[in-house]
């Protein structure tokens, strides 16, 4: 199984206690493009394909709803609002997508305030007001990464080393 496909059923495992009161739908994960060889199992099934088998078993609609995507780029316009949309019109479902988050305020302050959290910890800050959780600062099994995460198998520096710079390639 992929990690993203275990991430998906991370979260849906953790958000299930929360939604004990609301009905649940019939829900899937499929793919809406493919980036790679058709033969990678993580991009299957894809969506065009799956909305196929829908319609024939008597299914009448979708809801389509965008993981993974905060903004709606080509990849969001084009496959589900163009290609998966038209699917749909073609075999005679109802479709409606989900809208992404994209610049809306709140979601925004919250990257911004997840942001110099980890910058404060980096930092070796205390952090008095957790930015995403109420039970303290970001943490490994907090649902986010470690500090070091991003810095890849190499460390890399942020800042330049104007040392190692020789006179003829300063800036």
């Amino acid at each position: 199984m992929s990690r993203y496909i275990k991430c998906y059923r991370c979260g849906d495992t953790e958000l299930s206690p929360m939604c004990r009161d609301i009905t649940p739908l019939n829900a899937e994960l499929v793919f809406c493009s493919r980036s790679g060889s058709p033969r990678t199992p993580l991009l299957e099934p894809d969506i065009n394909d799956r909305l196929e088998e829908l319609a024939s078993s008597g299914v009448e609609g979708v809801v389509v709803v965008p993981l993974g995507f905060v903004s709606d780029h080509m990849e969001v316009k084009y496959d589900l609002d163009t290609e998966a949309a038209q699917t749909a019109r073609d075999l005679g479902l109802d479709y409606v997508r989900a809208s992404t988050v994209g610049v809306d305020p709140v979601f925004v302050s919250g990257l911004v305030d997840a942001a110099l959290e980890r910058a404060a910890q980096y930092r070796g800050e205390p952090v008095d007001s957790p930015a995403v959780t109420p039970e303290g600062p970001l943490s490994p099994g907090s649902g986010s990464c470690s500090t070091t995460c991003c810095m890849g198998r190499d460390q890399k520096p942020t800042t330049p080393n104007w040392d190692s710079l020789t006179a003829s390639n300063r800036p």
